[in-house]
């Protein structure tokens, strides 16, 4: 089988992590596989030694786009061709391949017209995508995988010796509520949070930080590619999100052995099954994920229960068994 990835989006993001992960491992496994790529030199060299195309994908004025992505698809004649996100999908043009169209999210499925089938990364996505009037027997639930990330060396993070670690990771933005957990933070004092990721927010949460005094706790480290080091450097793995479709931090989470703690936002809460491989709390609820912070710091068995769910519904194999023999099936 060919295929082709077709991927638009930003430098760094969830959704831009598995399509790397995706592709390569792909690759690595013996299929046929062509990356077609925003121009993004960082990310054309993480995929080698996959050939991938780069192209300008920018607006209404970009005429040369479109043409390129043709001729590009059709010398490499996949079976399928699979648009990530609204830009890519909307872009992908009609052909003797099959066309998919791959959400992360709840998007306006209008991007998606040209495809034949859609494939989401939640159960949750997918009942919406059919809710909206698409054949269900054209909806894909496809979950993403995350690599094994356990027994790897410990980040050195700027963290005294023997502190507790309670780790976010994930774009700097409103939605993944990095502002409740500096305001758990304030009742947690032994505790120190250590933030992986860039965006917007940045200023606002080191002002939040210093306006609750916990400044000296609170370490905003930037965006990081060493998740497993960072994972065994630390304690718990928190996703405070007020919005998160899938929540790919509580999968690499698993991989690694380690406690979870979610807001019961869609994708964690269709995750995690409470009390057993994670801990869930109320949105917004800074008191609440406190206290499941402090319970997950405590000696349980999530971490290992995580592990367990990994290895049999998250694990590479598992996931790019389910991706070939679904995509074989559009065929």
């Amino acid at each position: 089988m060919r295929i082709a990835h077709v991927m638009a989006g930003a430098p760094v993001g969830g959704a831009e992590l598995f399509f790397e992960r995706l592709v390569t491992a792909q690759a690595a496994s013996g299929t046929a596989v062509l990356p077609v790529i925003r121009r993004n030199a960082a990310r054309a060299m993480r995929l080698a030694p996959v050939r991938s195309a780069q192209l300008g994908f920018g607006g209404p004025m970009d005429v040369l786009t479109p043409w390129r992505l043709r001729q590009a698809l059709r010398k490499f004649s996949p079976d399928v061709v699979i648009g990530w996100m609204n830009r890519a999908a909307a872009a992908c043009p009609p052909g003797p391949w099959v066309l998919a169209g791959r959400l992360g999210g709840y998007y306006d499925l209008k991007y998606y017209r040209r495809c034949q089938h859609l494939i989401g990364n939640t159960a949750g996505i997918v009942d919406w995508i059919v809710g909206q009037g698409w054949d269900a027997a054209r909806v894909h639930y496809l979950p993403n995988f995350a690599p094994d990330l356990a027994g790897v060396a410990p980040a050195a993070l700027p963290v005294p010796a023997g502190a507790p670690v309670i780790l976010a990771m994930g774009r700097l933005h409103r939605n993944k509520a990095f502002d409740v957990l500096i305001r758990a933070m304030a009742m947690l004092p032994d505790a120190h949070a250590v933030i992986a990721g860039e965006g917007p927010e940045r200023p606002e949460l080191a002002e939040l930080a210093q306006r609750l005094g916990v400044g000296g706790r609170i370490h905003l480290i930037g965006w990081r590619q060493d998740q497993a080091a960072l994972l065994a450097a630390s304690n718990v793995l928190v996703c405070p999100s007020r919005h998160e479709p899938l929540g790919n931090v509580v999968i690499e989470a698993w991989s690694a052995g380690r406690p979870v703690v979610a807001a019961n936002a869609d994708g964690p809460m269709e995750l995690i099954r409470p009390g057993q491989d994670g801990l869930l709390v109320p949105r917004e609820d800074a008191s609440a994920l406190a206290d499941a912070l402090r319970a997950a710091l405590r000696p349980n068995g999530l971490g290992m229960a995580g592990r367990a769910r990994y290895l049999a519904e998250f694990a590479p194999a598992p996931v790019l068994a389910q991706w070939t023999a679904t995509l074989g099936r559009m065929r």
